[in-house]
Formats: structure tokens, sequence, C-alpha cells
């Protein structure tokens, strides 16, 4: 942020008192040593959030300030700015008057670029400052129309004849290769599958959760781009009978891409699935990830204490070790030693020790935390608790003045109280260490191209949702507006875009912890939670159906997982 000085953005925070000048005068002093920018540091530390950054900012620009995250954006208004053009420009037309064309910027437009759009569009020009998280979702929104590129490579790789000394070293191949990863990563999506059939090879990406056919390979050519992925993973190619587990560090669009390959034998051959681990989940902040103000309370508070355990639950692919690292995020400074246990470490992150699992030299999850306990940690993370060892010496280190997050796999926060019982946890040493339990599920918000009002009826519902949730939904009426997405080629049709956590935030307070003794079960103490101000993942959800941003579908669709 060029235009914007360090000290210009101090002293309009300093107007704002959401901090105090001491603490803020530290992370000035702090932006001023490191060279960065004084508000890239405030949203790393969960400070300001992204939305009052740009506020702030567009006010020391003068220039009105605009939320692109919720506007329904006609596809032939954004595309007035060429893709590359608007990337340059940092720039992206979203609404389009009889007498205006309206852009959202996020640095101040120069006039030859001004005059471009006029001359383009004759119409007055009126310039907004955004957030750079809403002009980076802006530009991953343009349609990417990769089907004939795709089709035009497969061509040029059936025609390409070659000895089997150079198939993986074919130019179609490698661009084939290079061409799935990118698509991959401009979609951002979470896996890519590779698998064969009878006839034909299928190419799948999980995309917010959801498995999408892209494209179909001739098996010839899947035969070859299996052996390029070997060779870049650093995988032997000549073995086909056996698993194999590599990894590809590659240049993204924007970033670095850390990709784990996994290949395994099945009846048609080699299914390859790739997971793509991108720096974008890794910048997440807790205000990103869809926590609601109360509870980001809750869990600042425990994260800031010495000691104490942070339980996050959910089941695979809910965004509990995404929960965690926005945590070590806020609290990783060079005055503490954090070290981590993981399977796998998903990304590195500086400063911090990861040890990565491995079970063919007996480091366990067990054996490993026995070890980190011996290395003097302040901060410890512990990718799972599996097991019942897991189980007692995590909560014995928490215990003991250190600070330990981890996950489990339960359905909700309560549940995870009897779960630890149940591994031979005591409860007294549950009710003594543990600070809070996070339960979350990742839900797919509508996407903003195809965003439509519905109206429906609370009677529809009531086979569907519990009464609390309908009761909130509807307000005492009959009917209510809500929103849906009704597909379009941004969301590949689905009628979602990206994805949101929907949370339960559990603090253990003397009632939860004197169940917890008496050995209630989960179903009790979820009441006791609920009386004393928790909001079930439900609730969270009903919430989020309200503000726009999901639908009651997904909501159901993720709490029943």
């Amino acid at each position: 942020m060029n235009e914007i000085t360090n000290q210009q953005l101090l002293d309009a925070i300093k107007d704002l008192k959401i901090i105090n000048d001491g603490e803020l005068q530290k992370f000035f002093t702090d932006a001023v040593k490191q060279k960065i920018y004084l508000g890239n540091l405030l949203l790393e530390k969960d400070i300001i959030s992204e939305k009052n950054l740009g506020i702030v900012e567009a006010e020391i620009l003068n220039l009105p300030f605009a939320e692109l995250q919720y506007r329904n954006i006609e596809v032939k208004v954004r595309e007035i700015i060429p893709l590359e053009v608007a990337k340059k420009q940092k720039a992206i037309a979203f609404k389009k008057d009889h007498d205006a064309l309206s852009i959202a910027v996020r640095t101040k437009p120069n006039q030859t670029f001004l005059d471009f759009l006029n001359k383009k569009t004759g119409l007055k020009i009126k310039v907004f400052y955004t957030t750079n998280k809403d002009l980076e979702n802006m530009f991953n929104s343009y349609i990417q129309d990769s089907d004939n590129e795709f089709e035009q490579i497969l061509t040029r790789a059936k025609q390409t004849t070659y000895g089997t000394d150079e198939e993986h070293n074919s130019p179609p191949i490698i661009e084939l290769v290079e061409k799935i990863i990118s698509h991959a990563d401009r979609n951002k999506a979470s896996d890519i599958h590779i698998e064969p059939e009878d006839e034909k090879a299928l190419v799948r990406l999980r995309i917010d959760g959801i498995l999408q056919d892209i494209l179909q390979i001739p098996l010839e050519v899947f035969s070859k781009v299996v052996m390029r992925l070997k060779i870049m993973s650093h995988l032997k190619t000549d073995e086909h009978q056996a698993a194999q587990d590599g990894k590809i560090q590659i240049k993204g669009e924007d970033e670095e891409l850390d990709i784990r390959v996994s290949i395994v034998p099945v009846t048609d051959g080699e299914k390859v699935v790739m997971r793509l681990l991108s720096e974008r989940s890794r910048k997440l902040s807790l205000t990103d990830l869809g926590i609601k103000e109360k509870d980001l309370e809750k869990i600042s508070e425990a994260y800031k204490s010495s000691h104490g355990m942070i339980l996050t639950t959910g089941p695979t692919g809910s965004g509990k070790t995404t929960s965690l690292y926005a945590i070590l995020k806020n609290i990783n400074t060079r005055k503490i030693n954090i070290m981590t246990i993981e399977d796998p470490v998903e990304y590195d992150i500086e400063g911090v020790n990861q040890i990565q699992v491995n079970p063919k030299t007996n480091l366990t999850f067990a054996a490993g935390l026995r070890s980190i306990v011996r290395q003097d940690p302040d901060v410890v993370l512990v990718g799972e608790i599996r097991d019942d060892e897991t189980a007692d010496i995590a909560v014995n280190a928490a215990m003991t003045g250190h600070l330990v997050l981890s996950t489990l796999h339960t359905n909700d926060a309560a549940t995870s109280l009897p779960r630890l019982i149940d591994m031979g946890v005591e409860p007294f040493l549950i009710s003594s260490t543990i600070k809070v339990l996070i339960a979350q599920r990742l839900v797919r918000k509508i996407c903003q191209a195809c965003r439509v009002s519905q109206n429906i009826d609370k009677n529809d519902l009531k086979d569907t949702l519990p009464t609390s949730a309908i009761t909130s939904l509807f307000e005492n009426k009959d009917k209510k507006d809500v929103y849906i997405g009704k597909g379009c080629p941004v969301c590949h049709d689905t009628g979602y875009k990206d994805r949101i956590g929907i949370y339960e935030v559990m603090v253990l307070n003397e009632e939860i912890r004197d169940a917890i003794m008496e050995r209630k079960d989960a179903e009790e103490i979820a009441q006791i939670a609920i009386k004393n101000g928790m909001t079930t993942m439900m609730d969270d959800g009903i919430e989020k159906v309200k503000e726009g941003i999901t639908t009651i579908e997904e909501v159901l669709r993720v709490i029943k997982e």
C-alpha cells in the first residue's frame, strides 16, 4: 500500500480507539523495523477486520468505500475490464448505471486508465475503494474458459509420437499437467483426483468440499500424465503395485504451491490424488474463518493463557487445523517456543518447530509429544488426539504449564468431554485443563454472481429444522425471504463459491466443570452451555442464512455429516 504511510494509518487507527495507544505504538514500531505495512500486521493479529481497515484506508485516500463481498455483480459489467488489465490496475468494475460506471480499486487509478474506461463505455467513471480480499475474490470470479485449451492440449498429446524414455518430458504432457494444476489453483480446489476407468481417465477437482468433473483423458495420455507426476514428485516410475507418497513444489498464479501427491494401485491402473496446500489458508485470520465477535473474545482469552488446552472438533475436512494455525499466528513471537507434532505437516510456519509423524521410525503422536515436552515448549500443537496415550500426555502437558492446542473427531463441542473420559482421562483433569472447545463445519457460500432472493414458508421446514432455528429464522412471521444461488458459469452451476465456517464455542465454566465431575452425558452438558450463552453450530448457521451468506440446505448438509 504505497499511497498510505504507516504514520497516516497510525494516526487514523488511534482515533478509532480499538486498541490502546501503547499496544498500537508497539505494532507501529514492529512494522517500521520489519519494513512492512502496519495494516497487514494489524490484520495478522486480529486487531482490526479487513473491512474496517478498508474503510479507514478509504477515508485516508478520500475515496468512498465499497464492500463487494455480497454484491450481485453482472458478468458483463465485471468483464468491461479484462482480467489481465484488472490485475495490473488493481481495479474491478462492479456497477453500471445509465450515466456512470462504478469501479472499486486498491490504489488510486491513473488518468490514462480512467480515460480508457470512459472512452470504452462513454460513461462517467466513479471510483470507490475496496479491500484486497474483495478484489482477489472478484479476480477469481472471472469466467475461466478452459475447455478449449484442454481440448487443444489433448489433441497435441494424442498426435505426438515419442519413445518411452522421453514420454514424460513431451511438451503436450508437461503443458497438460501444468494446466490441470493451474486450473485447480485458480478455482481454489483443495484436491485433484485423476482416476482410470475402463475406456478413459477422469480428472475431478474438489471445490468447496464437493468433487466436480472437469476433464476426460484418453488412457494412453493418462499413463504419461502419471509418469510425469511421478517424476515431479520424486517417486519410483517403475513401481505400479504399491502405494507411493510424494511432494511437488510449483509456482502458482500468485504464490508457491505445495502439493502432496498420493498414487495407489486400483483395479484399472493407478489413481492419483493431489492435495493443494496454498498460502491462502496460512494467512487466514479467525475473523476471516467466520467466527463471530463474541466467540472470538472467548477464544482470545483462552489462547492468551500460559497453560491449559484448546480443542477443535469436527469431521475430516471441517477446517480444524486451519483454525489452530490461525491461533498460532496470533501468539507466534520470538519470546516463546512453539512446537508441533502433525500428520502431515500441512504448512511451514516461520518460527515454529514442526515435527512430522513417521510410523516407520516409531515417531507416533504419543512418542513425538513425549519428546516435545522435554524441549522446553511454551505452546504445543498436537495434530490430533487419536489414542489414550496421546490424550494422557497432552492433558498432563496442559496441567504442567503448557498451552496445548489439538483436535478431536467428535460431532460437537459437548461430545468431546465424554470422549476424553472414554480415552481414560480422569474427569478432574479434563475439568481443570480444558479452556475452550471449538466445534466447527465448513459451509459453502452462495455465489455472488448468481445470488437471487427466494420466499420460503415456515410450514415447509417444520420437519427439517429444529424449533429454535425456525423461531430464529422467521421471527414470528410465516414467510421469509432468503438468498440462494441459481447457478452460473462462475460457480460451475453449483450456486456456491468459497466456504466459511459455522461454529459453537464452549467455555468451561464452573457449572460445566461440575457436570464433567459428575460424568453427565454430552446432551446435559450441551444444555448447560446453551443456557450459559453458547451459540450452537445450527444457530450460527441460521444466522449466516439470515445474512445471505449460505443456505438452509447447506447448513443441514454439513451438520448431518
